[in-house]
């Protein structure tokens, strides 16, 4: 591998890097891929054990994964070890960085939900008067969208609106409670009184995979490699990215063996990168390339999670619920800020879901033991709740900047963040929190709880944005097919080239502009441009 030079090089093995790799390599271009951790082998590295067994009894060891709040003690080895590879932020802007470097990255925990982008994200600075537009639209992704949906199979219902655009979908034509569902009394109500506000009320829309899995490993990866195109070097962390000081194209990477810490390179005449939004930049950054702009590392954004509402359906508690009153669930895609001149105190958009037929949880209700159990049961089946993922805006001073002065465990420094939400994050989330009780609350459904608080950054597990696609190279770290301004062999697919996030899960339009800037790559590669 020392001294041969492939034609790409691919960091990163999620959903971006896998979708690189098979359209590359069905075009016969040889591609190496760097992935810096292991090939999960489930049948050697699980082991089943009852909670009691566990040290901390399920909770993990305090402080191990203090920005996982997803981490519990039976999947504490799928993340990644924050004491190996720290990041640092003020202590009064907290950042949550979840990452995996197993073999599929994230794509293995990815929650399914399968969106599109609509031109309300694409072309928002036209509607709000502010930030960057897109340099693409709809319509130059949608083939792309497409073609994605139809290898992940998302499923979902068709409704004609423009702020949820139609995709090519396993027709959902079933209720609320998803494929083949069944609409109850309270989501019927629920939608009637909706739709009255000017709520459309959907499905959720999400990929059904192949096998309960839609990740990079079973979906994209297995077709590159049946090209005999593409080689897979597990348990290499890039370092930094090689430059040829003659042509000042990029030749290759500098990678550290993880185990034996061994220092290696390989050439390649294109890289792109795929390893999440922040580790590209974070190796971008640490490799001093692609920002004559100023803005790479800014305008990191992401969504918000954590508003919650929660009501009681009267004629459902004490385990009287009536056969079809409860069960179920509603989307409701962004209704806010659809029209231009909107007067709101915040800029952008949230969508709701809607659950019918759960319970309440013990932080519900000021009591204990006993007392607590009693009520908990007089409310179990009788609840429905609603939450959010609104979006944040790409802000200039939210970003990250390489911290020197702190190294992970292969002597590469770090990222610091630093990142603030604003008064439009805090005035979206109370209006949703008020949209929810206001409609609960004319279903003559009693309140449980209500909060417009929310997380801190990062939650989500959808940052994107720090190397963000533009036609002016002057603003922008890339270009619209991904190359990087700078330097015309070094791409960015993942979701660092996202102008804005919208509230829509980012997975599908970054596997869409993956697609899209690989099959471009191909075609100049073949001209000889590239």
């Amino acid at each position: 591998m020392a001294t041969k030079e492939y034609d790409v090089l691919i960091v990163g093995s999620g959903h971006s890097g896998g979708m690189a790799a098979n359209v590359l390599t069905k075009k016969g271009i040889n591609c190496l891929m760097l992935n810096a951790g292991p090939e999960a082998d489930y049948a050697h590295d699980r082991t089943a054990k009852a909670t009691h067994e566990l040290p901390f009894r399920g909770f993990d060891k305090p402080g191990r994964l203090p920005h996982v709040f997803q981490a519990n003690e039976a999947n504490a080895e799928q993340w990644v070890d924050e004491k190996e590879v720290p990041y640092t932020h003020d202590p009064a802007k907290p950042y949550n960085w979840v990452r995996v470097r197993l073999l599929g990255g994230r794509s293995l925990f990815w929650s399914r939900q399968s969106f599109r982008l609509s031109d309300f994200e694409f072309k928002a600075a036209d509607l709000e008067g502010t930030g960057e537009n897109w340099p693409i639209s709809l319509a130059d992704l949608d083939p792309y969208y497409s073609q994605v949906e139809a290898i992940f199979r998302v499923t979902g219902r068709k409704e004609g609106w423009p702020q949820f655009p139609d995709g090519n979908f396993v027709e959902n034509t079933g209720g609320f409670g998803g494929r083949g569902g069944t609409s109850s009394q309270t989501m019927k109500l629920f939608t009637e009184l909706a739709n009255q506000r000017g709520i459309g009320v959907s499905v959720m829309r999400s990929s059904l995979g192949v096998n309960g899995l839609a990740s990079s490993i079973n979906l994209l990866l297995p077709d590159a490699l049946d090209t005999g195109k593409l080689d897979i070097v597990s348990n290499a962390i890039v370092r930094e990215i090689s430059v040829d000081k003659k042509t000042g194209l990029v030749n290759g990477t500098h990678f550290v063996d993880r185990h034996s810490m061994r220092e290696m390179h390989v050439k390649a005449k294109v890289v792109v990168l795929a390893a999440g939004t922040l580790e590209s930049t974070r190796l971008l950054l640490n490799s001093g390339l692609a920002n004559s702009s100023g803005v790479l590392g800014h305008y990191l954004h992401d969504q918000i999670y954590g508003v919650n509402v929660v009501a009681s359906v009267p004629e459902a508690r004490d385990g009287k619920a009536a056969p079809g009153l409860m069960g179920g669930s509603a989307f409701m895609p962004r209704f806010r800020n659809l029209k231009k001149g909107e007067k709101r105190d915040f800029i952008k958009g949230y969508c709701m879901m809607v659950n019918s037929g759960g319970g309440a949880s013990p932080n519900h209700f000021p009591l204990y033991g006993e007392e607590l159990q009693k009520q908990l049961d007089r409310y179990a089946g009788s609840c429905v709740s609603g939450s959010i993922y609104g979006e944040r805006p790409a802000r200039f001073e939210n970003h990250v900047r390489i911290n020197k002065d702190v190294v992970d465990a292969w002597g590469i420094p770090v990222l610091h963040v630093d990142v603030k939400d604003g008064d439009n994050e805090h005035n979206m989330a109370k209006d949703a929190a008020n949209t929810l009780e206001e409609i609960f609350t004319a279903a003559k459904w009693d309140m449980v709880s209500k909060t417009d608080k929310f997380y801190p950054p990062g939650y989500s597990i959808h940052e994107v944005g720090t190397a963000r696609m533009g036609d002016d190279p002057k603003k922008n770290v890339l270009n619209k097919w991904n190359q990087t301004h700078d330097i015309k062999n070094l791409l960015v697919v993942d979701g660092a080239a996202f102008v804005t996030c919208g509230w829509q899960n980012p997975t599908m339009t970054i596997v869409a502009l993956s697609m899209r800037a690989s099959e471009h790559l191909a075609e100049e590669m073949k001209k000889g441009n590239v």
